[in-house]
């Protein structure tokens, strides 16, 4: 262990690790487009976009220099009573590429807290009409979050199991496909009924930490268009799967019937620093407008709206819409689906799936009860890491989730390394 090692595991508390029986954490000094550096030079390629953020690689140029900018310009200005030019102009873009019915974004600073706003937004809604709606629908194996009410909306037990007692009244549907799906409609069409749901969350398409989870845009269009009939607010967590992981602009352009509400982040300042939003249709933001000044939304964080994230924002916004990057994502499509056919010849894996730049793929195991940190995730985790590729295995699932930037002898490695390792399973 080296010197600065020692120091980490001192002072530094790591997220989702168990600190006894953990490795030591690795010491990243640098980083530069799909390639980090550790403290020793070693180079290992980014092969999850450092947890899904990094759309562009690491240390670009350009969104670098677009936030020196701002920083020498204006850092931060409190967003209550106040606004700035950079909040402004995101906000006209995003809601210009948005689906058309949204049409107020609401600044904060990750993930969890814009599902955590995009939740309070429809009690609230409620709470104002004098409705007693506080229940929601989300998915089996959903993870939204780690703040208590996207937490209560994940269905992932090793994350939420400690604090059951303590959550949100939510009720769980099945992932809808081919087989299940009239009883998925059936079911939630019943608790549509009931009068008491206040919203149905969902991650469009692909569910993230369930492994690369995916399901139809036909199902979950017919899933939106119940709860319309139902006047149910529908709320699309697009953390994960905005700016092109799924092959369109957002996964919500894949569907007919739109989502109310849509939580962003990750990918939104190129993966520089923190900033989310959470947009809303007009009839929700109508829903606070009053003359009674208890029914406007009394939620805010310190730094929503930072003028250098904005600035980031926008500057990651001009890259991901570029020539350039529409080239480097045909050519990561082309790749993973040549790869997909290549995995579909190995006995050792089932359950093949790529959607835009997203491929993974489940390792087949006779034990139906596959921990999510066991011992073949570690496994799997450690060998990527000792042949210098950083990827996360779910369980038994293995997925690449790369950076847009990373060059064809790159992920042509990562393909190679992963085959290299199931070969030794």
């Amino acid at each position: 262990m080296t010197e600065l090692q020692e120091k980490n595991l001192k002072y530094n508390w790591h997220p989702y690790t168990q600190h006894k029986t953990s490795s030591a954490p690795i010491v990243i000094t640098k980083g530069k487009d799909a390639i980090l550096y550790d403290e020793n030079g070693n180079e290992y390629i980014d092969g999850i976009a450092s947890w899904w953020c990094n759309p562009h690689g690491h240390s670009n140029e350009f969104i670098a220099k677009k936030i020196y900018e701002q920083a020498t310009t204006l850092e931060h200005v409190l967003f209550g009573g106040f606004t700035h030019n950079k909040a402004i102009e995101l906000s006209e873009k995003l809601l210009n590429l948005l689906p058309a019915n949204q049409s107020k974004i609401f600044y904060s600073d990750n993930g969890s807290t814009a599902v955590e706003v995009a939740l309070k937004m429809c009690l609230q809604y409620y709470v104002n009409k004098n409705q007693k709606k506080n229940t929601f629908i989300a998915f089996e194996d959903a993870f939204h979050g780690d703040t208590f009410g996207a937490m209560a909306t994940s269905g992932i037990s090793l994350f939420t199991d400690s604090f059951k007692d303590n959550l949100l009244s939510v009720t769980r549907i099945p992932v809808p496909n081919e087989e299940n799906f009239n009883d998925v409609y059936k079911k939630l069409e019943k608790l549509l009924k009931s009068g008491k749901i206040a919203g149905f969350i969902f991650e469009p398409l692909v569910l993230g930490a369930a492994g690369m989870k995916m399901y139809e845009a036909k199902h979950l269009n017919q899933l939106i268009k119940l709860c319309k009939k139902y006047n149910t607010f529908t709320i699309a967590d697009e953390v994960m799967t905005g700016f092109y992981r799924t092959g369109k602009l957002f996964a919500t352009d894949y569907l007919t019937y739109k989502p109310d509400i849509m939580c962003l982040s990750k990918a939104l300042t190129g993966g520089f620093v923190p900033l989310s939003i959470t947009s809303c249709s007009r009839e929700i933001y109508n829903g606070f407008y009053d003359n009674d000044v208890s029914k406007a939304f009394f939620h805010g964080h310190t730094f929503m709206a930072n003028p250098i994230g904005c600035a980031a924002a926008l500057a990651s916004l001009e890259l991901t819409l570029s020539e350039k990057t529409q080239r480097n994502l045909s050519r990561i499509y082309k790749l993973h689906n040549q790869f997909a056919n290549q995995l579909s010849k190995n006995s050792k894996v089932e359950n093949i799936r790529t959607k835009g730049t997203i491929v993974a793929f489940d390792i087949k195991q006779n034990n139906e009860n596959i921990e999510y940190y066991g011992e073949l995730r570690n496994l799997l985790y450690d060998e990527f890491i000792k042949n210098k590729i950083i990827l996360r295995p779910v369980g038994n699932t293995i997925y690449i989730f790369p950076p847009y930037c990373i060059t064809y002898d790159q992920l042509h490695r990562i393909y190679t390394v992963i085959e290299r390792v199931l070969g030794k399973l």
